[in-house]
């Protein structure tokens, strides 16, 4: 049998492959963010991530993003939803917020603005947010 070595520039390159994808991943949803037109000192992602997920998945996917990027508090994301169309991008569904109680977290409604609490369980859009 023989031994195949491959060699380390490969494995470099391999590497940096699979960081630049993460990287681009991150730009698709970050793109070029909006400060919150309000009293919080916020930046916006342009887009929602593609899928929804359920509540934990969005914490990590938004943590994910970087430094800073986080899931929006339900004041935040109330305020989002008075500024949709300044912000733009927008669903007409739910989206989660970091307000959490147990097995719930609070939700918001961007068609009509209704707030709920939803189980962490159930599949929500995400938007992230950071402090500028």
């Amino acid at each position: 049998m023989k031994k195949q070595i491959i060699p380390i520039s490969f494995l470099f390159a391999a590497i940096l492959m699979l960081g630049s994808s993460s990287v681009n991943a991150q730009a698709n949803i970050i793109g070029k963010p909006t400060p919150i037109p309000i009293q919080y000192s916020l930046q916006i992602a342009q887009f929602d991530f593609p899928n929804q997920m359920n509540w934990a998945d969005a914490k990590k996917a938004c943590e994910g993003l970087g430094e800073g990027w986080r899931l929006p508090t339900k004041d935040e994301l109330n305020s989002m939803y008075i500024n949709k169309n300044t912000i733009g991008g927008f669903s007409s569904n739910s989206y989660w917020s970091s307000s959490e109680m147990s097995i719930f977290a609070w939700n918001q409604y961007f068609n009509y603005g209704g707030k709920i609490s939803d189980s962490k369980a159930n599949m929500n859009y995400v938007r992230a947010v950071r402090p500028l």
